[in-house]
């Protein structure tokens, strides 16, 4: 959520950043509404002065022996006035806050202006792209040929967009989460989190997802919990409400959970594999960290996540996200991108992002300074990394002519005695 003084006094600086998004601005309605609510707040405060003067003239008078029965008329009616204004701000709160809800976060200057990922920029490149002998084949078909990928039976269980995954490719997908979590919690210095992966709806206000999402979200029919998305969602609420001390940051976190989405509008999009599934088990990386540090963090969180990527020596890109490409509440984003042998393409692993204050605004996360001053933390996430598309792209990248798949290096001391899946 953006400030809303800063709103107020940068009007037009507002409306390009969130129209450069996508996303148009009515400037007419905020400054409507703003008028609005300030208005009654300021006729309900002196509606309440009014009472209060009222009421030391009453106490003055009865001391007196004076009546005050007229006096006494007079507050009663200045009651209800007040309690028919307080109704009506309420209302007017509510639409506000709504409306502000739905303003998506303005993106730091250093973004590149663009509308959409045409105007991605290339940052940079690593490894070298296998040369086969042979045309690759795509991942789900490498399943289907070794039988360790089954669509067609996923669907008969839960529809379409989900897969049963058999034998070693079962335990590729277990030993790449362990893989993930050691990394990043011995060598990058993430503590370890287990989250519920039910969320209500006060943790997706909080990071973005509600109201603006709420087609791409699986709802529990007769609760107010969600199927997490992303363990982003239960992770930035760890600390809702709360007022850390700037000594403990950046507090980082990585955590292993399922995740749920709808994919709504997807349809017809990366319709075969791994790539779009209802459900998918990605590694999340969170920081919150004080503004003055956050770009830098956010340099040093994307590296992490490469860094599973460099050791499971598969080809990657890294771009930074254009104005237009942009997600709702990040200011900056770095996508990475592993390379698909099958497709000759890249395909999008992990985005890592600096949402600055945005999220700790609506989820109401402060940090108390070493001068005492409080002020609102920066968040930061990123996946690392989405696992079902890691075991995609070990596929198609280690793929042998009869169709088999070999071990990554960094990850044979899980397979002992094997060479090949």
């Amino acid at each position: 959520m953006l400030d809303i003084n800063f709103i107020r006094n940068n009007l037009e600086l507002v409306k390009k950043k969130v129209e450069a998004k996508g996303v148009p601005f009515a400037e007419e309605r905020f400054s409507a509404l703003d008028l609005h609510r300030r208005q009654i707040l300021a006729e309900n405060e002196e509606l309440k002065s009014k009472k209060n003067r009222l009421a030391k003239e009453t106490g003055f008078l009865k001391k007196s022996g004076a009546s005050t029965r007229e006096m006494e008329l007079q507050s009663i009616e200045l009651s209800k006035m007040i309690a028919a204004q307080e109704q009506e701000l309420q209302s007017v709160d509510a639409e506000f806050h709504d409306f502000l809800l739905n303003i998506p976060n303005l993106f730091h200057d250093s973004v590149p202006a663009g509308r959409d990922a045409s105007g991605n920029e290339l940052v940079r490149e690593w490894g070298k792209k296998p040369d086969f002998t042979f045309t690759p084949r795509p991942h789900w078909e490498l399943g289907e040929v070794g039988r360790t990928l089954d669509f067609a039976r996923a669907a008969k269980i839960s529809g379409s967009r989900f897969t049963l995954y058999f034998g070693a490719m079962a335990k590729l997908e277990r030993v790449l989460i362990q893989f993930m979590l050691d990394a990043h919690t011995t060598e990058h210095g993430y503590t370890e989190v287990l989250p519920p992966f039910l969320v209500n709806d006060a943790s997706l206000i909080g990071t973005g997802n509600l109201p603006k999402f709420k087609d791409d979200l699986f709802k529990i029919e007769g609760y107010n919990l969600y199927l997490v998305p992303t363990a982003e969602v239960p992770l930035t609420n760890i600390h809702r409400d709360e007022i850390l001390d700037e000594s403990q940051l950046p507090i980082k976190y990585v955590a292993y959970t399922p995740c749920f989405r709808s994919e709504a509008g997807s349809h017809g999009k990366d319709i075969r594999g791994l790539v779009r599934q209802h459900q998918f088990n990605k590694v999340e990386l969170l920081e919150f960290t004080s503004p003055a540090q956050s770009y830098a963090e956010l340099e040093d969180l994307t590296a992490d996540a490469e860094s599973i990527l460099r050791k499971l020596e598969l080809p990657f890109r890294t771009l930074v996200l254009c104005s237009g490409d942009l997600s709702f509440s990040s200011a900056k984003t770095y996508d990475i991108e592993v390379w698909m042998p099958a497709r000759a393409g890249y395909l999008e692993i992990s985005s890592c992002s600096n949402f600055e204050n945005f999220q700790a605004r609506r989820a109401r996360i402060k940090y108390k300074g070493r001068d005492g001053k409080k002020d609102f933390v920066h968040t930061l996430n990123g996946s690392g990394l989405a696992v079902g598309r890691t075991v995609a792209a070990i596929m198609e990248n280690y793929q042998t002519a009869d169709g088999r798949i070999r071990i990554p290096d960094a990850l044979r001391h899980y397979f002992p005695g094997r060479d090949l899946l």
